[in-house]
């Protein structure tokens, strides 16, 4: 039956790698997480005189370098200071050296968003007249190529690694402490600290690299690495590698000093610190991730980055627990029923820490039902949450089997299916009773060696075939003679043969069990889909959030109307409810756009004429992002007319605009209107 099952076994894991590679191709090159929203001189623009200084506006906060901007006149020559610096907000400028020539200018911007992922681009405005130019853009956005594509396999091998760690861990200690002394769950384990160990290496040596040039020789550069340390996301990646320091003696001790432990009370004592020991490194391991990426930046960050924390430890003890069952059921002798059932009810309580946090993180991230439908994170996110009810309901199957085995006895002497490995108990017995084995092998030997023909050695004889196996019989020595050493090797030997049929006994019967069996393969399932599961998280991590995304659409929009901007005009009736107390209020603005605007305001009877009242007060409320009201109290100019200058819009959309108009001490009314402002 294991014949079979291999290569099933490897023919769905290359499948799965297979889709994980697709999903990885297509994440490269990363979506930006800042965008560009503004610039002075703008975008394709033509000005009379050489500036000052050339501004750039993001959707958000970046960080910047000597590097980060240049400009570039037609012929290639870099003819910045080199020096950007903040203006305040989401505003950075590099200065310009005086006396530039006429022609058209190459800007290009190369900078880290707060959730650490680079961003660049290039634009080009011109002094006096367009011209032609020499300078080339690449392609290649940041992030791209193949110092992109190594960081972002080393991003998913860090991610596999510590669901390895944390999740092999939390399972010996919480549903199998019998496995610390299991070959195969301390190779996984301790697999899942190197596969982290060696990412988080890999990644801090390309970090600079991948937010800068892009090429694979500057992976190699010292001033780069030193840069990198200085970063926010250097220094995550340094508190990652003390923290696996402390991972490497945690699991020293595991699979140590607690296995030898014989007396019940140490080891309680020794599991209980081995249990908030591990708690902190992993939740430290958890934090280097949010402290450095999307929890780290946005709205409710103080709130998310606790979340992102215990989401990630969620994940890691389910699908890290349940790659150790699998193996332990394909590689371990036995397990037993109640250390499944043990996971089973982990699992169930990660799976519910991951609902609350993952609905808070999807409302945080997403924002809105556009952004959830329209946005290449939102899709990627209901990917996601479908692949995650797919391994619910995987889940699910796993745990009726596991039922299953709880509620069927064994045949036979109404013991568990899958007892202690005989081979493991017979080995330790070779090893340390050698002497008395081969004494007793000896009398055997001699015992039957001189009583031919006896009946006694007749029964004996009968008794001993019939409890041979064929395999033992193949197995056993061909005689029995000689004392000493010579019999204690042969002797030993026969008892490691003799373990090693009872191993493959116990497999023989341990692959027959149909329970175990259907254990096996919805535990393999359930593993197949967390890969891709994995793959299609990673892929999120890396991908600009819908909400973002959709205000630095808003925010590109509302600098596009800055340029394009046309008056507003409205006409609003109005009546106060007293004497001669009905109008119409006009309101103007100009030139209706983002930033600031001229308002005029018009208040007229019903037959045209100016209407002389005491007070006019103007509102505008943006009801789609809860902004506003913005009160705005206009001076009086003329009769009938009021004014305001430097209004500030703050963001594209509609607006509703209130108008508040008193005509005497007591008559007073609020209308408005909505309009669509940039």
């Amino acid at each position: 039956m294991s014949q079979t099952i291999a290569p099933r076994v490897r023919t769905l894991l290359l499948l799965l790698l297979a889709v994980t590679g697709a999903l990885l191709a297509g994440a490269v090159p990363v979506s930006a997480h800042a965008a560009l929203t503004g610039s002075d001189p703008q975008q394709g623009a033509v000005v009379a005189e050489a500036p000052a200084q050339v501004s750039l506006t993001f959707s958000e906060q970046v960080a910047i370098s000597d590097s980060s901007v240049r400009v570039l006149d037609p012929k290639g020559k870099r003819v910045d200071t080199g020096k950007p610096s903040g203006q305040g907000g989401n505003t950075y400028a590099v200065k310009l050296h005086s006396g530039l020539p006429d022609g058209t200018f190459t800007v290009t911007y190369q900078v880290v968003s707060a959730d650490s992922h680079p961003v660049s681009g290039a634009f080009t405005f011109s002094i006096g007249a367009p011209s032609t130019t020499t300078v080339a853009v690449s392609d290649q956005e940041a992030g791209g190529g193949i110092v992109g594509g190594l960081y972002g396999f080393a991003r998913y091998v860090s991610y596999a690694g510590f669901i390895l760690l944390v999740g092999g861990s939390a399972f010996v200690l919480a549903c199998w402490q019998r496995g610390t002394g299991v070959r195969a769950v301390q190779r996984l384990v301790v697999s899942g600290w190197l596969a982290l160990t060696g990412a988080t290496l890999a990644m801090l040596m390309l970090r600079g690299s991948y937010t800068g040039s892009g090429k694979f020789g500057d992976i190699f550069d010292l001033n780069l690495l030193s840069q990198v340390l200085q970063t926010k996301t250097g220094a995550a990646l340094v508190s990652r590698l003390l923290l696996l320091a402390a991972a490497a003696l945690f699991i020293a001790v595991l699979f140590g000093a607690y296995e030898k432990r014989e007396d019940e009370e140490e080891k309680g004592d020794l599991t209980f610190g081995l249990a908030i020991g591990g708690f902190v490194v992993a939740a430290g391991l958890a934090a280097t991730w949010a402290m450095a990426e999307h929890a780290s930046t946005g709205l409710q960050a103080g709130i998310a980055m606790p979340a992102d924390v215990l989401h990630l430890l969620a994940v890691a003890v389910w699908l890290g627990g349940l790659s150790t069952l699998l193996v332990v059921l394909y590689r371990a002798p036995s397990i037993e029923r109640s250390a499944v059932q043990r996971f089973s009810q982990v699992a169930f309580g990660s799976v519910a820490v991951l609902v609350v946090t993952g609905i808070y993180q999807s409302w945080r991230q997403v924002g809105s039902w556009s952004a959830l439908t329209g946005t290449w994170y939102g899709q990627l996110l209901m990917i996601k949450v479908g692949l995650v009810v797919v391994l619910v309901g995987i889940a699910w199957i796993s745990r009726r089997w596991t039922a299953r085995l709880a509620q069927t006895p064994a045949k036979g002497k109404g013991k568990e299916p899958v007892k202690a490995s005989v081979g493991a108990v017979a080995s330790k017995k070779s090893n340390g009773s050698a002497g008395s084995a081969g004494s007793k092998g000896a009398v055997a030997a001699k015992g039957s060696k001189n009583s031919k023909g006896g009946k006694g050695s007749t029964a004996s004889k009968a008794s001993t075939r019939s409890e041979e196996s064929p395999a033992e019989k193949e197995t056993a020595p061909a005689g029995g003679e000689g004392s000493g050493g010579g019999g204690g090797k042969r002797a030993a030997q026969l008892a490691r043969q003799r373990a090693a049929v009872a191993t493959a006994r116990d497999k023989r019967l341990r692959d027959a069990d149909p329970l175990r069996s259907g254990l096996r393969r919805s535990v393999l399932a359930e593993a197949g889909v967390a890969v891709v599961l994995l793959a299609v998280t990673t892929v999120l991590t890396s991908t600009e959030p819908g909400r973002t995304e959709e205000e630095a659409k808003a925010a590109t929009a509302a600098a596009s109307a800055e340029q394009t901007g046309e008056a507003l005009s409205l006409d609003i009736p109005f009546d106060t409810g007293g004497e001669d107390g009905k109008g119409i209020a006009r309101v103007e603005l100009d030139p209706a756009r983002v930033g600031g605007n001229d308002m005029h305001v018009y208040v007229e009877r019903p037959n045209g004429k100016a209407f002389d009242i005491p007070e006019v007060k103007i509102a505008f409320t943006l009801k789609a992002k809860d902004i506003g009201p913005l009160p705005v109290v206009p001076d009086r100019i003329a009769t009938g007319h009021w004014t305001a200058s430097g209004v500030q819009i703050p963001m594209a959309g509609s607006w509703q605009i209130e108008v508040t108009v008193r005509t005497s001490d007591i008559d007073q009314v609020t209308v408005d209107k909505n309009a669509q402002i940039g």
